[in-house]
C-alpha cells in the first residue's frame, strides 16, 4: 500500500469558492432539449412539457447556472426566431449541427425551465452572423422593465417581468475555423467589445464573458487571448477556457493524468489576462469561465452515422457519449483542479447536461438515468462549497506517455461555512491503495467522519436504463480520527468524498 500526507489549515486558503463553477449547459443541439429537457407527451411530462423526471435528477445537482443556447449553434442563431406564437416561430436549418431547428423551445421556455430545476441562465449571444444590434436588442427584451420596443414585446409574448439575465457570453469559439462567421483575433475583440458596451450601456449589472480559445492545442492559443484582450479587456468580465478529453487508445494512466494539462491551461490563460492589465495600467482583474468542460470521444464514430442517414433531421441523437467509470475519475480529477484555482475559475460549465456529452440520460417515451460522471459532480456541488483551502500533499507520482511526476493521489479540500471540511480525492492508481495521514490539527473540535467511495473494478463499467445503479458511490471504510490526525485508506482507482464535521 502506497502512503501519503496532507496538511490542512483554517489559515491556507486559496479563496472563496464562486458556486457557479458547478454549472452545466443546453444547447440546441442532439437530444439536449428535445427529448432530453422537453418532451411533450411524455409520462413525466408537465404541463409545459417539460420532463419532471430529468427536472428532478438536475435538482439532485444543485447546477448553479446553465449555459443556453450554444455552443456553436449561437453563431447561426437569431434570437428573435425564439420568441412570441410558437406555431409563427420559424424553422431553420442549424449549419453547426446539420440539424433542423424549430425554435419549439425558445427564451421564454427556457427561462420557465431554470426556474424549475433551480438554475440560473446564461444566454450567449451571436457574434458570428449578427453583432452590436441584436446584442443590444436581445438584452432589452430581456432585462428591460418596459417602455421601450423589446420590452413591450416580450411583455406582449406573455413575460411582464424582466427574465434579469446576468451572466451572457459574448459568442462562441470565435477563434475555430468551424464556427460560422469566424473571425481574427482583432476582429473578434472589436466586436466583442462594440458589443459589450451596448449591452451593459442598456443594462450596467449583467457580466459578460469573451471568448478565450478553444483548446489549449488551438494553433493561435496565447495570441489570441492577448490580441482579443487588448481590444476589449476594459469591458469583459471573464474569459472563457474550452477543454475536453478522450482515451481512444485504452491509456488509463495517461488518460487520468490529464488533469495536470488542465492545470496549466488555466494558469497560461490567468496569466496572460494579467499581462494584458499590466500593459494597460489597470486595477481590474479578469477571471476565468471554463464554460465548457468534460470526456468527449465515445460517439464521434456514431455521430457520422447519424448524419449519413439523417441530415437535416429534427433532434438526431449526436453527441450520446455512454460514459465509463475511469470518464467519471477524469471528470473528479477536474473538479479537484477547478478548486485548486478557485481565485481565478469562478465559473465553470460541464458541457453538457442532459443526452449531449452528458451526466443524465434519457430515452424517448422512457426513463431517466445518472451516467458515471453524475456522481464527482454532485458530491462536489452539494459539499465544495464555502472556502477552498490550499492542501500541501506529499504523494508517490508516477510518468505517463505524456507527463512526468503524476500524483498518484490527486486530492484538496474545502471548509463550509459551518466549519465542516470535506476532502476530495482521486487514486490514479489501477492497483495500489493510498493510506492517507491528514493533519487537521488546525480546525478544533472535527470529530465525525464520513467517507463516501465511487469504484468499480472494471474501468468500462458503465450505466444503462435496465441497469442505472451500475456505478454509483458506496460507504467507504470512515477511517480514524485522532488527535487532530486523519488516517484513512484510499481504494485503488477511485474517487473519494470525506467529510469531517463537529
Amino acid at each position: 500500500m502506497m502512503k501519503a500526507s496532507m496538511v490542512l489549515d483554517r489559515a491556507y486558503t486559496i479563496g472563496r469558492i464562486d458556486p457557479r463553477i458547478y454549472g452545466s449547459f443546453i444547447e440546441h443541439l442532439g437530444r439536449a432539449v428535445y427529448g432530453g429537457i422537453y418532451e411533450p407527451g411524455h409520462p413525466t411530462a408537465d404541463a409545459n412539457g417539460f420532463r419532471r423526471d430529468v427536472i428532478d435528477l438536475v435538482r439532485a445537482l444543485d447546477v448553479p447556472v446553465t449555459r443556453y443556447p450554444g455552443g456553436n449553434f449561437v453563431s447561426g442563431f437569431n434570437w428573435e426566431d425564439s420568441v412570441g406564437p410558437r406555431d409563427q416561430r420559424k424553422h431553420r436549418l442549424d449549419l453547426a449541427w446539420f440539424t433542423t431547428e424549430t425554435n419549439e423551445v425558445g427564451m421564454h421556455e427556457f427561462i420557465d425551465w431554470c426556474k424549475q430545476a433551480n438554475t440560473a441562465p446564461m444566454y450567449a449571444i451571436n457574434l458570428g452572423t449578427r453583432g452590436v444590434e441584436q446584442a443590444r436588442d436581445v438584452v432589452e427584451y430581456a432585462n428591460h422593465k418596459s417602455g421601450s420596443f423589446f420590452s413591450d414585446l416580450r411583455i406582449k409574448n406573455g413575460a411582464k417581468e424582466p427574465f434579469g439575465i446576468k451572466l451572457w457570453c459574448l459568442g462562441n469559439e470565435m477563434d475555430g475555423p468551424w464556427q460560422i462567421g469566424h473571425k481574427t483575433a482583432v476582429e473578434y475583440g472589436r466586436i466583442a467589445n462594440e458589443s459589450a458596451k451596448a449591452m451593459k450601456w442598456v443594462d450596467p449589472s449583467i457580466e459578460l464573458i469573451a471568448c478565450g480559445s478553444s483548446s489549449s492545442e488551438m494553433k493561435t492559443f496565447g495570441d489570441w487571448e492577448l490580441t482579443m484582450l487588448d481590444e476589449c479587456y476594459d469591458n469583459v468580465d471573464y474569459v472563457s477556457l474550452h477543454r475536453y478529453y478522450g482515451n481512444p487508445t485504452g491509456d488509463t494512466r495517461s488518460f487520468l493524468a490529464r488533469s495536470v494539462d488542465l492545470d496549466s491551461f488555466i494558469k497560461t490563460v490567468a496569466a496572460i489576462c494579467d499581462s494584458v492589465g499590466g500593459k494597460k495600467h489597470r486595477k481590474k482583474k479578469l477571471n476565468l469561465s471554463f464554460d465548457e468542460w468534460n470526456v468527449w470521444y465515445h460517439s464521434r464514430e456514431q455521430d457520422n452515422e447519424v448524419w449519413k442517414r439523417d441530415k437535416w433531421g429534427r433532434a438526431l441523437p449526436l453527441l450520446e457519449d455512454i460514459y465509463n467509470f475511469e470518464d467519471a475519475l477524469l471528470v473528479g480529477a477536474m473538479l479537484i483542479t477547478f478548486l485548486r484555482n478557485a481565485d481565478r475559475v469562478k465559473i465553470a460549465c460541464l458541457a453538457q447536461l442532459v443526452n449531449v456529452i452528458a451526466p443524465i440520460m434519457t430515452k424517448n417515451g422512457g426513463g431517466a438515468w445518472a451516467q458515471t460522471i453524475y456522481w464527482p459532480l454532485k458530491h462536489a456541488s452539494e459539499f465544495g462549497r464555502g472556502t477552498a483551502l490550499r492542501a500541501i500533499v506529499d504523494t508517490p507520482v508516477y510518468d505517463c506517455k505524456d507527463y512526468e511526476g503524476v500524483p498518484e493521489l490527486d486530492a484538496t479540500a474545502t471548509q463550509a461555512d459551518d466549519g465542516s471540511v470535506t476532502i476530495f480525492a482521486v487514486n490514479r492508481s489501477k492497483d495500489e491503495p493510498v493510506h492517507l495521514t491528514v493533519d487537521l490539527r488546525g480546525f478544533a473540535g472535527l470529530a465525525n467522519v464520513t467517507h463516501q467511495v465511487l469504484h468499480h473494478d472494471d474501468v468500462n463499467a458503465v450505466n444503462t436504463e435496465q441497469n442505472p445503479g451500475n456505478v454509483r458511490p458506496v460507504t467507504g471504510n470512515g477511517g480514524t480520527l485522532d488527535g487532530g490526525k486523519l488516517d484513512i485508506d484510499i481504494p485503488a482507482l477511485s474517487w473519494n468524498v470525506i467529510r469531517l464535521s463537529a
